[in-house]
């Protein structure tokens, strides 16, 4: 058991130390995307096949560069394209708003490791590394732009492969949330039972999950295509509508642990260990296959606030016993004009 704590601490820690780098260089992502002035200069230099290197400037910067001549003006991908023919680098503002210098020669500590095999790359690298700054690699040779930022590497990709992939990922996020709204259907009919079988809930979180974390490579790809990925991000809000909430509700109604330590838990799991359903099982605390709900989800969903709802599962431990609830037993939580709404809904989700 502390071998299997160990190893979910040791998940919870690498998923944060990934968490963190997935959103630095989403955020770096969003400055050039399609649509930006950025992207449109980064993709002129890319066409007119002449390479080159973008950095932007901070103060580690003062003494990582030699040469060139001052520009000092207003950034423009007209500007970019123009200066991209020189050989040497384009340094811009920190804000990425004005072309500081042209055609200059970086010079970093060549003692820094380097994986990059072209001068142009080693060079991109070793100052995005010694500088901690965003540095842009358009290869000649290639066809290919990359993006360094301290000790991560990013390849650009063309738009439409972008396009293509995220659609992809649509069909197979819209196959899931199919089964799933199924499950849930199956759910609403196994909890009315006297001993609802626990593998239905299973598969529906087992499903929510899997719909959230195929969502989250859709999200990078949505924030890569910038104004182009519009379309693909209004289709995947519609299907991601209430499937958190109701993965929420689920667990809450059957884990031991409590939602918030049970969901920690399951988002370190891959797509390989969401398939197996005892893992589930066991990011809920449960070893048993026999568990009545609370009630939190029927009860929340026929409008019940989350305040009463509370009360109900207090006194009444399980939906069973919420749902079996006379007024007699109803007056004393809430009094007698209060109870006979309670009532009504217990009669609604009954019927």
């Amino acid at each position: 058991m502390e071998e299997e704590k160990k190893e979910v601490q040791i998940k919870l820690i690498e998923s944060t130390k990934k968490e963190t780098k997935k959103d630095v260089i989403n955020d770096i992502l969003k400055l050039i995307s399609p649509g930006t002035y950025l992207r449109s200069a980064i993709e002129g230099v890319q066409k007119a096949k002449t390479g080159g290197l973008i950095v932007a400037y901070n103060d580690f910067m003062q003494n990582l560069f030699e040469g060139g001549f001052k520009i000092n003006s207003r950034f423009t991908p007209q500007r970019i394209i123009e200066l991209g023919k020189m050989d040497g680098a384009i340094i811009l503002s920190n804000d990425l708003k004005k072309i500081l210098f042209a055609n200059v020669l970086l010079t970093p500590d060549n003692s820094i490791p380097s994986n990059e095999t072209g001068t142009r790359h080693k060079a991109a690298e070793r100052i995005a590394r010694q500088a901690g700054t965003i540095v842009i690699a358009v290869s000649q040779r290639r066809d290919e732009i990359s993006l360094f930022y301290k000790n991560f590497k990013y390849i650009i990709r063309d738009t439409n492969d972008i396009i293509r992939r995220a659609n992809g990922i649509l069909q197979i996020i819209e196959k899931h949330r199919d089964i799933f709204d199924k499950n849930k259907v199956d759910l609403d009919i196994e909890e009315l039972k006297k001993k609802p079988a626990l593998i239905k809930a299973l598969l529906l979180i087992q499903r929510g999950m899997i719909i959230l974390n195929t969502s989250e490579t859709l999200k990078e790809y949505i924030i890569e295509l910038g104004v182009e990925g519009a379309m693909v991000k209004s289709r995947l809000k519609e299907l991601l509508y209430k499937v958190e909430k109701e993965v929420d509700e689920v667990v809450k109604d059957y884990s031991r642990f409590g939602l918030s330590k049970s969901k920690e838990i399951l988002s370190v799991l891959s797509y390989e260990e969401l398939l197996e359903i005892d893992n589930i099982k066991q990011c809920l605390g449960l070893s048993e296959d026999f568990v009545l709900p609370k009630g939190h989800r029927r009860l929340e969903r026929e409008g019940v606030s989350e305040e009463i709802a509370g009360l109900l599962i207090k006194n009444f431990k399980n939906l069973q016993g919420i749902l079996g609830a006379k007024k007699e037993d109803l007056i004393p939580l809430f009094g007698e004009e209060p109870s006979d709404e309670v009532l009504d809904i217990l009669k609604d989700i009954k019927e």
